[in-house]
């Protein structure tokens, strides 16, 4: 057991609904060019490609269904919304070539590198008024934070 304080407690029981505010609020900044309907799942989805493909690894459709903790139907559904506007091609696994992968496209790189740039307009926005200083922390330990998620195991159902 940790001898948290009672504002510790309160300050890291506040995490949770700060994060779903955060997701939630972020896509409300006023970036160039605004999110789209379906940006938020876009950018989920091609993420999750882009890691694989950096780590050596193939993207499924069965893996994303599992990264985002979606039914594979709904999966499904998303890379066809993505293959549909050229974000994503489908192709055979080099590794077995019964397996069916998905890989980033030109067009898909491009659309994650608009996101990022909106993501930096918005944290931008979003902390104009802080400190400089607090502003880059803060910047470092969210990067800090996700390098740390980006390493905890793959929850899948049995």
């Amino acid at each position: 057991m940790t001898s948290e304080s009672v504002g510790e407690r309160e300050l890291l029981d506040a995490v949770g609904g700060a994060f779903a505010r955060m997701r939630r609020r972020t896509m409300q900044a006023p970036v160039n060019p605004p999110p789209g309907r379906k940006d938020l799942t876009r950018n989920l989805v091609l993420n999750l490609v882009e890691e694989a493909e950096a780590d050596g690894r193939e993207m499924t459709v069965g893996g994303l269904a599992d990264h985002l903790m979606v039914d594979p139907s709904v999966a499904s559904r998303m890379v066809t919304d993505c293959i549909a506007n050229r974000y994503l091609v489908r192709a055979a696994s080099q590794h077995d070539g019964r397996r069916t992968v998905v890989l980033l496209t030109e067009d898909g790189r491009a659309l994650l590198d608009r996101f990022r740039q909106q993501y930096r307009q918005a944290f931008e926005f979003v902390t104009a008024d802080w400190p400089a200083g607090e502003r880059l922390e803060l910047a470092r330990l969210l990067v800090k934070y996700a390098e740390s998620a980006s390493r905890l195991p793959l929850i899948t159902e049995p």
